[in-house]
């Protein structure tokens, strides 16, 4: 772990975070379509916008089993169908490594011009990542890195540590110099690297401010777990002023074991951006407060990408003549002052 020390090391990850912002301007301004998911759908702007060459796609990810991944699925659809000339094959979603597998090595054999991949285990889709590039085939890598650097051409993703540093950060701000402020954190499944990093960056963030998580359990990213996860955690603490949950759809749990015990004394943050979550954030009307972003769109901007590279193009709003290898998303937290701004590519739990 590197010994950066904590203040240096959120200082630097916002600027990783602006600079990413600002080169992804190209790719994420919102359309005033009304779909429920994700509103991303675009085409770009200056020359970026104007139809080239035909490209076919191919999109794989996993099943749509969760708010958040349903989400990513239609807006890579939606984006698709945006641009008249990208043909996409939508592989079914699925969680068996085995079928995911095959359905890349599919494309491979039918030739397509890039696949764009949220792969259910990244380790796994390292092989046949790695075959499809040997092909000649870009690959877009989506929020779930392989193990080898030359699995993808480009890999876009969220934030997770951004994540935990921005719901952090807002507790120190409610806190307001009051270093005995009890701050309690719900996770999601501990075993895996993203929620590692959300919990290590939001303990670096609030050790900058002198707090630190007292009560801490973890869920599994479903309703259920997270209204176990949270009933355990209401009974082991009697007092909290400060509650993050990972995961928004997890947090529909988590809000129905919190009115079960009549508990109010405490401001709640969420994790994810779902549509929900912000409605209840809009109407102020329960203790969640807050949630922090991790967006929905990496999909749709998987297909952006997979169209530019596949016809040789940058991003417009780069001096760069190619797209970069690695783009990440930022993790801004989202409050009554600025929901309006992020609803549109909310999703629904």
């Amino acid at each position: 772990m590197s010994t950066t020390t904590p203040r240096r090391r959120l200082l630097a990850l916002a600027g990783v975070a602006a600079a990413a912002s600002l080169a992804l301007t190209a790719c994420t301004n919102s359309s005033d379509g009304d779909d429920d998911t994700a509103n991303v759908s675009n085409t770009g702007s200056g020359d970026n916008a104007e139809a080239g060459d035909t490209v076919t796609i191919g999109f794989s990810a996993p099943a749509a089993d969760h708010g958040w991944m349903g989400a990513i699925s239609s807006a890579a659809v939606e984006q698709a169908e945006a641009f008249e000339d990208v043909e996409l094959v939508n592989a079914e979603g699925t969680n068996d490594v085995n079928l995911q597998i095959s359905q890349v090595e599919t494309f491979i054999n039918d030739k397509v011009d890039a696949i764009v991949l949220l792969p259910f285990d990244g380790a796994a889709m390292t092989d046949v990542a790695t075959r499809a590039m040997e092909a000649g085939i870009p690959v877009i890598n989506v929020d779930r890195e392989f193990d080898s650097p030359f699995a993808a051409r480009t890999t876009i993703l969220g934030d997770n540590y951004g994540m935990g540093v921005s719901a952090g950060r807002y507790v120190c701000e409610q806190a307001d110099g009051n270093t005995d402020a009890v701050v309690a954190e719900i996770a999601g499944i501990d075993s895996l690297p993203l929620t590692q990093d959300r919990s290590q960056g939001f303990a670096d963030a609030l050790e900058d401010c002198g707090l630190k998580v007292s009560n801490r359990v973890a869920a599994e990213f479903t309703v259920e777990s997270g209204e176990r996860a949270a009933a355990n955690l209401l009974q082991a603490a009697p007092k909290i002023d400060y509650l993050w949950n990972h995961d928004d759809d997890q947090g529909v749990g988590v809000l129905a074991a919190i009115e079960n015990a009549g508990r109010d004394e405490f401001v709640m943050i969420g994790g994810a951006g779902s549509a929900n979550v912000m409605r209840s954030i809009e109407a102020d009307d329960t203790v969640l407060k807050a949630t922090v972003i991790y967006p929905s769109t990496q999909g749709a901007d998987g297909i952006k990408l997979a169209r530019l590279i596949a016809q040789g193009k940058s991003m417009s709003d780069l001096a760069e003549v190619e797209v970069p290898r690695k783009i990440q998303l930022a993790a801004p937290i989202v409050t009554k002052d600025n929901v309006d701004q992020y609803m549109d590519s909310a999703f629904e739990s």
